[in-house]
C-alpha cells in the first residue's frame, strides 16, 4: 500500500483521464504542502475541504467534524513520510479518501481510508484508532492492514489477502477501501522498476479486478482493467488507444441515435435523460476482438435514465416500437438482477443508416448501484426501516454468495499456497448463474414441499458436484444423483442460469465421492472436499457391496438381453397380434429392446426370416438401423390402438438401494395386475440400485398407472421405459 510513487507520465493514462489526474495530482501536492502546518478553516483543514465538498454531494448531513479528526491524526501519524515521487505521504490516503468520496461512501468508510495506512506504516496502534474512532473504524483498518513479511515470508501476500476475505465477510466496506487503495496506486505506479509493475499488475488483473466486478464496483474495475491493460499489453494498448483516437475527428453515429431516442420518448410523455456512454479501452479492445472491425458505434453505448423501474419497460416499448430491435440483443437484469445487485434493461435497435445502438435501460438509483456497487448502499449495516429509508434501496449483499463460497472453503484450506492458487481460479470464473435448489425427499418419491427452493449462486460451468457441495459442504459426499429440470440427470451435467434442481441424497453416509467427481468439480469448495475425502482412511468404503436381491421364485431370471434377436418379452400375447406391418404376409414381432406398447408410435424393420420387428419411434436401434442404410417399414396398431390387448412391457426401475425393496416394487406391479415375466437387479453402486423386470399387462392402456406405482414406492426415483437413450448415464456420475 504504501511503495508506489506519483508519477503523471503513467504509459496507462491517455486523453482525458491522463489531463484529469495530473490536475488531480498536482491539486493533491497543493494539499500535501498545506498539510504541513496549515489551520484549519471554520474547523476542516484546508487540504480536506475538497473530500468534504464531495461527500456533502452524496450525504449532506454528514458529520465532517470526524474526517476532520481523522485527517488530523493520519497526518501527523504520516508526517515526514514520502513518497518515492517526494511527495508527502499523506496525499495517498486523501486520494483514497477522494476516490471513495466520488462513489458515495459513507463517513464511517471515509474515516477509515484516511486512516488505512497509519497501523501499518506508522506508530499508530488499533487500540489508538478504537479508543479515538470506535470498534467500527478500527475493524475496517485492521481488515485493510498488510501481515508482515518478517512474519509470514512468502505467504504473507496470500495470508493478507485471507485476512481481507474473511474481514470482507463481516463487512463489506474493508474490500472497498482496499480497491480505492489499489486503484490509485496503480495510477502512480509508473515509477516503478519494470518487473514491480508487472507483478503488481498481474496480482490486480487476477484477484482485485475480478474483487470489484462481484462487489458491483464498475467505475472502478473499469479503469483497473485500463491501467493493468497499459502495464501488461502495452502494444495492444497503444494500437485500441489509436482507433479510439482516430474515430474521435469523426461524427458520433451514437449521438444522433441518442437525439432521436430523445424525441421518440418525449412524444410518448416519458421523462428520460439519454446520455452516450464511451466504452473504456479494454471494452473497446474485446469489441474489436469479437467484431474484427469496428464502427463508431461500437465505441460506446446509449444509457437511459429514468424514475421508476415501470418507466423502464415504458422506455423499452416505444424503442422496440419506433426502432427495429436487435432480439438477441435484449437481457432483462431488472426482473433477474445480476450477483452483484446490477440491474438495468439492455437492448439495441438499428436505425435506418444500419447502425445498431446497444442501449442500457435503468433508473437513476440503479445506474448508481451499477456504477458505485456496494459502496452505494451507504452503510450497509445501519437500519433502513422507518419513513427515513430510501426508496428502491435493495438488499445489502452482508454476505453475498460467492464471498460465502470463498469463506467456507479458505477455512479448511491451511496451505497457502493452495489458498493462493484456489482464489486465482475460484475469482477466473467472471460469471455467475442462479440455480433454484430443493432437495428431493429422503424416500425417493416425487413429493415435494411445493417451494420454488433456495435460490443459490455459481460460477458459469458448474455442474451438479458443485452445486451439492455448496448446498450440503461435506454432506454432498451422499450424493447419488439429481435431477435437473425436473429429469433425472447426471452429476456431470452443467448447470444453467435459472435450472431447478434437486439433489438425491444416499439415506445415510455410507456413501461418497468417486474420483471421476473431480474432473466435473469446477469450485475450489468442491474439489477441495472431494480430494480431502479421496486421500482420507474412509475413501475405500464407497458403500455396501453385498450380494443383489433375488426375487423367491421360478419368475426370477436373467435380464432380456436387447436387440432384435431375443423374443423374449418382446411378444404380444399368443393369439393376439397387436401390430400390423405394411408387408403382406409378414410376421410382426415386438422388439425386446424397447417392448413397444398401444399407443407408442412405432416403425419397423425387416429382418431374417422374413419378419418384421416393431420399434419404439424414439428407439436407438431406429437410429441405428436408418445410420446403416436399412428401410423402415410402416407399422401400425391394430384396431383403434387404444392398448385393449395383453402385452409384455421392460420397465427399468432406479432407487435407492434398501432391505425389502424388490418384494415392495413386485407387490406395487401385482395390485396395478401385472404379471412379472422376468426380474434383474444389479450390484448397488454407491448405494443406487437399477431392477430391470418384463411384465405381461392385461391391457396396454394400464401401463402409465403402473409406472406411477412403482414411482411411488420408497426409494424409488425414477422408472423408465427400456431403450430410453438416459438409461444408463442416469445412474452413474
Amino acid at each position: 500500500m504504501s511503495a508506489e510513487a506519483t508519477n503523471p507520465g503513467n504509459p496507462g493514462a491517455a486523453g482525458r483521464r491522463r489531463g484529469r489526474r495530473r490536475l488531480e495530482l498536482r491539486g493533491l501536492r497543493r494539499i500535501g504542502r498545506a498539510a504541513l502546518g496549515a489551520a484549519p478553516r471554520d474547523g476542516l483543514p484546508h487540504a480536506l475541504e475538497h473530500v468534504a465538498k464531495v461527500h456533502r454531494r452524496h450525504h449532506p448531513d454528514a458529520d465532517l467534524d470526524t474526517l476532520a479528526r481523522a485527517y488530523l491524526l493520519a497526518e501527523s501519524s504520516h508526517r515526514g513520510q514520502l513518497r518515492k515521487s517526494g511527495e508527502p505521504y499523506i496525499t495517498h490516503p486523501l486520494a483514497v479518501t477522494l476516490i471513495l468520496a466520488e462513489l458515495g461512501a459513507e463517513t464511517t468508510t471515509l474515516t477509515a481510508s484516511l486512516l488505512h495506512d497509519t497501523v501499518e506504516d506508522t506508530d499508530l496502534t488499533l487500540d489508538q484508532v478504537r479508543e479515538r474512532f470506535g470498534a467500527e473504524v478500527c475493524y475496517l483498518v485492521d481488515g485493510v492492514t498488510k501481515l508482515e513479511k518478517v512474519d509470514y515470508g512468502a505467504a504473507a501476500e496470500p495470508e493478507t489477502f485471507r485476512k481481507m476475505l474473511v474481514a470482507t465477510g463481516n463487512d463489506v466496506r474493508v474490500m472497498s477501501i482496499k480497491l480505492a487503495d489499489r486503484l490509485h496506486n496503480m495510477r502512480t505506479l509508473g515509477v516503478m522498476r519494470p518487473e514491480k509493475q508487472a507483478r503488481i499488475a498481474k496480482v490486480t488483473r487476477d484477484v482485485l479486478i475480478p474483487l470489484a466486478e462481484r462487489l458491483g464496483v464498475q467505475a472502478l474495475k473499469a479503469e483497473l482493467e485500463d491501467l493493468v491493460f497499459a502495464i501488461l499489453h502495452p502494444e495492444e494498448y497503444a494500437t485500441t488507444q489509436a482507433l479510439v483516437l482516430e474515430y474521435a475527428g469523426r461524427p458520433d453515429p451514437l449521438a444522433d441515435i441518442a437525439e432521436r431516442m430523445r424525441t421518440v420518448l418525449a412524444e410518448a410523455g416519458i421523462d428520460a435523460e439519454v446520455l452516450v456512454r464511451p466504452r473504456h479501452l479494454v471494452s473497446v479492445h474485446r469489441v474489436r476482438l469479437a467484431r474484427r472491425e469496428l464502427t463508431g458505434a461500437d465505441l460506446g453505448r446509449l444509457l437511459v435514465l429514468v424514475a421508476e423501474d415501470a418507466d423502464c419497460y415504458a422506455v423499452l416499448g416505444e424503442l422496440h416500437t419506433c426502432f427495429t430491435p436487435v432480439v438477441s440483443e435484449f437481457k432483462d437484469f431488472i426482473a433477474t438482477p445480476k450477483f452483484n445487485l446490477y440491474q438495468s434493461l439492455h437492448t439495441a435497435v438499428t436505425v435506418p443508416s444500419g447502425e445498431i445502438g446497444e442501449t442500457l435501460i435503468r433508473t437513476h438509483q440503479m445506474h448508481r448501484v451499477a456504477e458505485a456497487g456496494v459502496i452505494a448502499l451507504g452503510n450497509p449495516y445501519a437500519p433502513t426501516d422507518g419513513p427515513d429509508a430510501p426508496e428502491g434501496e435493495r438488499a445489502d449483499p452482508t454476505r453475498p454468495g460467492w464471498l460465502s463460497r470463498l469463506l467456507e472453503w479458505q477455512r479448511t484450506t491451511p496451505d497457502p499456497d493452495t489458498f493462493w492458487t484456489s482464489l486465482h481460479d475460484d475469482l477466473a470464473q467472471d460469471r455467475e448463474i442462479t440455480v433454484f435448489c430443493a432437495d428431493a425427499p429422503s424416500d425417493g418419491s416425487d413429493a415435494t414441499d411445493g417451494a420454488a427452493g433456495e435460490a443459490i449462486g455459481l460460477p458459469a460451468g458448474a455442474s451438479c458436484v458443485d452445486a451439492a457441495y455448496e448446498r450440503h459442504g461435506e454432506r454432498a459426499h451422499c450424493c447419488i444423483g439429481a435431477r435437473v429440470n425436473g429429469r433425472l440427470a447426471t452429476l456431470a451435467t452443467v448447470l444453467h442460469d435459472g435450472d431447478s434442481l434437486q439433489l438425491l441424497m444416499a439415506p445415510d453416509s455410507a456413501a461418497g465421492p468417486s474420483p471421476e467427481w473431480l474432473d466435473h468439480a469446477r469450485t475450489p469448495a468442491a474439489r477441495l472436499a472431494i480430494a480431502r475425502w479421496l486421500s482420507g482412511p474412509q475413501a475405500p468404503a464407497i458403500g455396501p457391496q453385498g450380494p443383489a436381491e433375488t426375487p423367491s421364485g421360478p419368475s426370477s431370471a436373467g435380464r432380456p438381453a436387447p436387440g432384435d434377436e431375443h423374443p423374449a418379452g418382446a411378444r404380444a400375447t399368443p393369439g393376439s397380434v397387436l401390430a400390423v406391418a405394411d408387408l403382406p404376409g409378414a410376421a410382426v414381432r415386438l422388439a425386446g429392446c424397447c417392448t413397444p406398447v398401444p399407443p407408442d408410435t412405432v416403425t419397423g424393420f425387416a429382418v431374417r426370416g422374413g419378419a418384421v420387428t416393431v420399434h419404439r419411434a424414439l428407439c436407438p436401434v431406429v437410429a441405428r438401423m436408418a445410420a446403416t442404410g436399412r428401410q423402415p417399414v410402416g407399422v401400425r396398431w391394430r384396431g383403434a390402438g387404444q392398448g385393449a390387448h395383453g402385452c409384455r412391457v421392460t420397465l427399468m426401475a432406479e432407487a435407492f438401494s434398501r432391505p425389502h425393496l424388490l418384494a415392495d416394487l413386485t407387490e406395487a406391479i401385482a395390485a396395478q395386475g401385472a404379471a412379472v415375466v422376468s426380474a434383474a437387479v444389479e450390484p448397488p453402486h454407491e448405494q443406487r440400485v437399477r431392477h430391470t423386470y418384463t411384465l405381461h399387462l392385461p391391457n396396454a392402456a394400464g401401463l402409465p398407472s403402473l409406472m406411477r406405482a412403482m414411482r411411488q414406492v420408497p426409494g424409488v426415483f425414477d422408472v423408465l421405459r427400456a431403450g430410453r437413450v438416459r438409461q444408463t448415464a442416469a445412474m452413474r456420475p
